[in-house]
Formats: C-alpha cells, structure tokens, sequence
C-alpha cells in the first residue's frame, strides 16, 4: 500500500526527505513501555541468575535501596554489578508472588526468595530502564 504522497514524489523524482535526529530522538523519549512486563523480565532475569540481563534492564543511573541485612543504599555500575554478584548468592529468587501497577510507570512485585517474600518497588526512565529499585521483605 502506497503511502499518500510518497508516490508522486518518487514518480517526480523527487528526493525522499531523511530522518530527522532530533525527531527520532524525541519519538524514542516519548516511546511507551509495559512497567509490568519489565518487572516479569526483571524477575526472570533474577530467577535464572543472569547478571548480565539484570543489568542491562538498569539505566546506567540506576540506584538500588536494599531492605535487606540492614539496609543499604547501592550506586554505580561497578557497585551495583558487585551487588547482584552477592545477591543472586545470598537471595536466589523464586516465583512471583504478586504483581501491581504503582503511580504512573512504576510497579511493585513480590517474589519469594530463600529468605521468605520480598517486594520491590521499580520505577523507570522514559526507555523503560530501571531507574530506582527498592526492594525489602514483605509484612
């Protein structure tokens, strides 16, 4: 199906116009996202133990508030790789326990782990990233 316009132009010969940067920029800043599907992929990423898909899900900004042992505060990548590196040993995740939407794009998932339930709170960038977890044990 042609598109309206696009087919004279080309019968013309005219030049088809190039992408605008700042265009695409801007539909990639307002592209939508599904928070709870992130969360899943979150979790699965955490249940199969892969590092690497953890942290790919986090902006490179992320910052992680930990309920657990204490509490603590984790950011930077290096810190935050040591962190999960740590806490896929301590906290192997099993299977979801809840599921909700929170605020406008964020969400609160439950999980169980070694150490009974836990929910965290995830909060997203305009990408669909992690920007902010906040994760303790449920009560």
């Amino acid at each position: 199906m042609a598109v309206p316009g696009w087919d004279i132009k080309i019968k013309k010969g005219l030049a088809v116009p190039e992408p605008d940067p700042d265009l695409d920029a801007m539909r990639v800043k307002n592209m939508s996202f599904d928070p709870m599907a992130v969360a899943v992929d979150w979790l699965d990423a955490y249940r199969a133990g892969d590092i690497e898909a953890i942290l790919e899900l986090h902006a490179e900004d992320a910052v992680v508030h930990c309920g657990c042992a204490g509490g603590q505060t984790i950011t930077g990548r290096e810190a935050l790789r040591a962190y999960w590196v740590d806490h896929l040993r301590k906290y192997p995740a099993g299977t979801l326990d809840d599921l909700n939407p929170w605020r406008n794009d964020g969400t609160i998932i439950s999980y169980l782990t070694s150490a009974g339930v836990m929910s965290a709170l995830l909060a997203f960038d305009a990408a669909g990233r992690i920007k902010e977890l906040d994760c303790s044990p449920s009560h």
